[in-house]
């Protein structure tokens, strides 16, 4: 199964309103990213922008999205034309980018994972580092390459879980099911590869100073719901943070 996020567009927007992923995953990745005056940022699978938007509102001077969906760009264009901010959007493929200009950060929410094997992996890191300028930055978050998604655990009261059908090793499909606030859900596909594998991959890319950076609770997080919460979320993470250099 390769996910098809043509069908699910709108249901995948809906879920990025989930608490989990505004008060640790955006609220973490926005800090790592830190600010962007002046900078110029390529989102590679934007999806329908939310990220995309929240990087052009930390000051970046240019700001281009890219996603293999045309119905996730249809998204981000009909926002962008309620709500414009000089954003460039366009339907391209994260393996194989080519841009007549350089970047200073790349950014990818939920790409990586989506590498079937190592060789993918690679063939993805080497197109982000393409686009980026020497000493420019890849910031990213994926599925965790710490966790051990056989040991299964219930992320069900932040909205989502896991299911992996065979042993886990480099390559492991994992299934994520995501619960909507209208009793809907909808599956996507990814899959697992190990920390040495990533960094095999990105360091061949070109990239060094490879971290994987903790994850942040939002002040506005603890204090609506409660450190308890999201105690399992943050002791037991399925999503990891990264963050290197060209």
């Amino acid at each position: 199964m390769t996910t098809d996020y043509d069908p699910i567009a709108e249901q995948y927007r809906q879920a990025k309103r989930q608490p989990h992923r505004t008060h640790i995953e955006a609220y973490s990745l926005m800090h790592l990213v830190g600010e962007l005056d002046g900078k110029a940022v390529l989102d590679v699978a934007c999806g329908e922008g939310y990220y995309t938007r929240l990087l052009r509102r930390r000051g970046a001077e240019r700001v281009v999205g890219v996603d293999l969906s045309p119905e996730m760009i249809a998204l981000a264009r009909s926002q962008e034309s309620v709500e414009p901010l000089g954003i460039d959007y366009v339907v391209g493929d994260g393996k194989d980018l080519s841009f007549d200009e350089s970047f200073d950060l790349v950014f990818a929410a939920y790409f990586l994972n989506y590498a079937h094997d190592a060789e993918e992996l690679q063939t993805m890191c080497a197109s982000l580092a393409r686009c980026l300028k020497p000493g420019g930055r890849f910031v990213g978050v994926n599925c965790s390459p710490f966790a051990d998604f056989a040991l299964w655990r219930s992320y069900r009261k932040y909205g989502l879980d896991s299911h992996v059908s065979q042993p886990l090793r480099d390559g492991s499909p994992i299934v994520w099911t995501f619960f909507l606030e209208d009793g809907d859900s909808f599956d996507v596909e990814n899959y697992f590869h190990d920390q040495p594998t990533y960094a095999a991959a990105l360091s061949a890319a070109g990239f060094s100073e490879i971290r994987w950076p903790a994850l942040q609770l939002s002040p506005e997080g603890d204090a609506a719901f409660g450190r308890s919460f999201w105690a399992e979320f943050l002791e037991h993470p399925p999503i990891a943070l990264i963050e290197c250099v060209k």
